[in-house]
Order: C-alpha cells, then sequence, then structure tokens
C-alpha cells in the first residue's frame, strides 16, 4: 500500500496540470521558436531518457557554463519564465555557437521531465547511444525550427 501512493503521486506529477493551449497564455514576448504540442512532448521525452544516463544540463549557470566549453547539444528553455533577463541571453549564445534551441511553454514540466520537484528554465540533451534514435528525431526537428529575426 505505502509504494503504491509516491508511484501514483509520480504519475499525477507527470501530466501536466494545464493543457498546452492553456500553457501558451503565459508565454514571454522572447519564446521563439517556440515547439509544437508534438516536438515538446517528444523533447520531453527525451529528457527523460537523457536523465536516465546522466546526459543532461540543467539551470542558467550550468548550461551558460557548458556552452561557454563548446559542449553540444540541443537547448531548451522554458517559455513561461519571468523575468525574462535571467536567461535572455542564452539563445544569443546558441546562435553565435550553431546550436540548436527551441521553447517549451512551461517550466514545470521541464522540471519534472528533467527529475526534479523544482521548476527549471533551462536545460541542455547531451547526445548519447542509448537514446541516439530519439535525440536524432528532436535535432531535426528543433534545427528546422525558423529563427527569431
Amino acid at each position: 500500500m505505502a509504494r503504491e501512493k509516491p508511484e501514483a503521486a509520480a504519475e499525477a506529477e507527470a501530466t501536466p496540470e494545464l493543457s498546452y493551449r492553456e500553457q501558451l497564455e503565459f508565454l514571454n514576448p522572447i519564446a521563439q521558436p517556440l515547439a509544437s504540442r508534438k516536438l515538446t512532448r517528444k523533447l520531453l521525452k527525451c529528457i527523460r531518457k537523457a536523465t536516465k544516463h546522466k546526459q543532461i544540463r540543467r539551470g542558467v549557470k550550468e548550461v551558460q557554463k557548458f556552452i561557454n566549453k563548446g559542449e553540444k547539444g540541443i537547448t531548451v528553455l522554458a517559455g513561461d519564465t519571468l523575468p525574462i533577463d535571467v536567461y535572455c541571453h542564452i539563445p544569443i549564445m546558441c546562435e553565435d555557437r550553431s546550436l540548436p534551441y527551441a521553447y517549451v511553454p512551461s517550466k514545470t514540466d521541464l522540471g519534472t521531465a528533467a527529475g526534479s520537484k523544482r521548476p527549471t528554465c533551462v536545460i541542455l540533451i547531451k547526445p548519447h547511444e542509448e537514446y541516439q534514435e530519439a535525440y536524432d528525431e528532436c535535432l531535426e526537428e528543433v534545427s528546422a525550427l525558423p529563427l527569431p529575426l
């Protein structure tokens, strides 16, 4: 009995409280390119797989440090982070280093996918052979998104 309750709570946390459409109301003006509903699901799934193999960088400070060091991967940003000054320099850093990046609507979903109880505004997914197929699919779709002007 006691073991079933935490699993049920974890599953309840994994499902978003707001729908994709409802989350779009809380987006920042800089949240471009925004991942579609389908791509958002793929990115969150890829983050979950990467977390199992410890192949993610989480948080502005850590992601910024490893982008500066030249680490490759897909940068996923939360579109509902306020104030935007906290992470508005990350997309510019990604563009300078030719790293693909995309925004997802919710920092809560991003944190949950990374296995954290806390919301997260930036995650860098590193490539790994265990989930290479899912990573390549996400990389292709994120690279195809139009960059903001």
